[in-house]
């Protein structure tokens, strides 16, 4: 009798559950489920299939990666040609908007990059006999020992004579040498790892190849630096400050916002930049005044550089600042921290090395405090010690944690997991100094020395765009870039230097620099149109940018907004104002 009580109680319980369940949850018809839940397969399948590429077809630079990878973005853009986009919820049709828009931006770059080689493929005359040897080994084919070993000599012979003729020919510019240069590199590492694959189980290859697998090693990396260095003069190279990089042109700059979803010119960019720097300076000038100083805010800046925690003070006072960042957010209400992600940031300190390329902190779920090591010079001690004061750090720390960074990660790796194919520095970089600004604007920042801390920042990121555009358009060198932000910004001259050498020689993409004011922006004018008008709650509007993920932040507003997007959307939306 128990039993069947039991028994007809869960029935009930059942059946009740499942009627509630179909008023609480609409149902969504088969077709559009199985539409949604395949652009989220699609997307992962993207990813696992081009690293399944990228490791099959590891010389980069060569025609046999290039020419796959063309057939491979194709395929991909035919299939997502012939998908039924009507069938998708409004998310989903986001998601599939952002993954033909990535696919478009990789087979654009792929295509650039294969007409680069092909204009230097010449100064490569043994990059086919190099990559026969790879793919051979590749599949693992039997060679003859006796036979590789004279190929090798005489490769190895005849690309010496190529290096010492190099002197003989006309110059090139350095961006073409530069790839020459790393594709001979690339050759050179795929050969010698095929030559071990084989030398350690084929004693034959090993006793027959030796001496000449040793002496086309040299030759290719003598033939590498013969290229490097002759070259015609540009702002690629070394202009004095040991800073080269590879300006983008003014072209494929623009082609890059596009894609970046920013419909603006680099022009638009470097006015929206100097007419923010203006308003910093107006600022600046009231902090100024309030501090003594009168118009000189030089000197006030001066100042707060020299407020400096004592030696080993600096990790206790990044926690204070941690904390009272987390605590003004909370009790303000302005979004949710869940009590994890409050309990699991964590600090390290930059060493001497790392501080060459970044001066000040990063930050995530480690934020890395830039400080002086024992191994500085005395003048390295004093330029990172007055680079990371107190009224400087304030403005950071949470920039680094929460709201910031650590948050943002956090909350990326709970949320949307396919997007992560689709992140962008005016998401990651943009949302950071939005909270910069917001906390401005709420009198967060109160004491003068701390408006000025918060202002150097907010100019230095006025500075990222105009120095930043103006070197990927070929209009400034790197010590151009850096005399700009010691003079226009005040920063110290090793600290300028850093961070010019982590725009240029850091491995960021040439948009990196200006995402953080331009995405804060985007966010400020998402702000006015939901906060300000009423349709969303301060909390929920920043909630959900962190649980939508790292997107181009056109895509955040189409979801917020419920905004239709189109199968073939383009970027058009201008929120700089006038």
């Amino acid at each position: 009798m128990r039993q069947n009580f039991f028994t007809r109680t869960r029935f009930h319980v059942v059946i009740g559950f499942l009627t509630l369940a179909l008023f609480a949850f609409p149902a969504v018809p088969v077709q559009a489920q199985e539409a949604d839940k395949r652009v989220e397969n699609m997307i992962y399948s993207f990813q696992e299939d081009r690293e399944s590429l990228n490791r099959t077809y590891s010389v980069r630079e060569s025609e046999e990666y290039y020419n796959r990878m063309t057939i491979f973005y194709d395929n991909w853009l035919r299939e997502l040609s012939a998908f039924n986009f009507k069938a998708l919820r409004h998310p989903d049709k986001v998601d599939f908007v952002l993954l033909r828009n990535t696919i478009e931006e990789r087979r654009y770059t792929n295509a650039q990059k294969l007409a680069e080689y092909l204009a230097i493929k010449t100064l490569l005359p043994f990059s086919d006999t190099i990559m026969a040897f790879v793919v051979q080994r590749r599949h693992g084919a039997k060679p003859n020992a006796q036979e590789l070993a004279a190929r090798f000599f005489r490769l190895a012979e005849s690309i010496s004579t190529l290096g010492k003729g190099v002197q003989q020919k006309p110059k090139i510019p350095a961006r073409q040498a530069t790839k020459a240069a790393n594709a001979t590199r690339e050759l050179k590492r795929a050969f010698d790892e095929a030559y071990k694959f084989y030398a350690a189980y084929d004693p034959l290859v090993g006793w027959w190849t030796k001496n000449p697998h040793e002496k086309l090693l040299t030759v290719l990396e003598e033939y590498a630096s013969a290229l490097q260095a002759w070259t015609t003069p540009d702002n690629t190279q070394d202009d004095g400050t040991g800073i080269t990089g590879l300006p983008l042109g003014r072209e494929e700059f623009i082609k890059s916002l596009q894609f970046a979803m920013i419909p603006y010119t680099p022009d638009e960019l470097i006015v929206a930049g100097n007419a923010e720097f203006a308003w910093c300076e107006r600022e600046m000038l009231r902090a100024s005044e309030e501090m003594g100083f009168g118009a000189n805010w030089k000197a006030a800046l001066e100042k707060v550089k020299n407020d400096f925690v004592p030696i080993g003070e600096q990790p206790a006072f990044i926690t204070f600042l941690a904390e009272e960042a987390i605590d003004y957010v909370e009790k303000n209400n302005l979004l949710t921290i869940p009590p994890l992600a409050k309990e699991t940031w964590r600090m390290s300190m930059l060493t001497a090395e790392q501080q060459r390329y970044s001066p000040f902190f990063l930050g995530g779920e480690l934020i890395q405090v830039a400080y002086p090591t024992d191994g500085m010079r005395h003048d390295e001690k004093m330029m990172s010690l007055r680079g990371n004061n107190k009224h400087f750090a304030r403005a950071t720390v949470f920039h680094e944690l929460i709201p910031g960074h650590h948050l943002q990660m956090f909350m990326m790796n709970r949320h949307n997991r396919q997007r992560d194919l689709f992140d962008t520095p005016f998401w990651m970089e943009g949302w950071a100094l939005y909270w910069e600004m917001q906390l401005w604007d709420r009198k967060f920042t109160t004491t003068p020395e701390d408006r000025v801390g918060a202002l150097f920042w907010r100019m230095h990121r006025c500075a990222r765009i105009v120095f930043s555009v103006n070197y990927h358009l070929g209009k400034w060198t790197p010590k151009q870039c850096i005399d700009f932000l010691v003079e226009k910004v005040g920063h110290e001259r090793a600290n300028a230097e850093a961070e010019v050498r982590r725009s240029v020689m850091g491995g960021y993409g040439p948009l990196y620099q200006l995402a953080y004011m331009i995405g804060a922006k985007q966010f400020i004018a998402l702000r006015k149109e939901f906060v300000e008008s009423g349709k969303m709650a301060e909390k929920d509007f920043h909630d959900a940018i962190l649980r939508n993920g790292n997107i181009p932040i056109e895509m955040t507003r189409a979801l917020l907004s419920g905004q239709e997007v189109p199968k073939d959307f383009k970027t058009a939306w201008r929120f700089l104002g006038q």
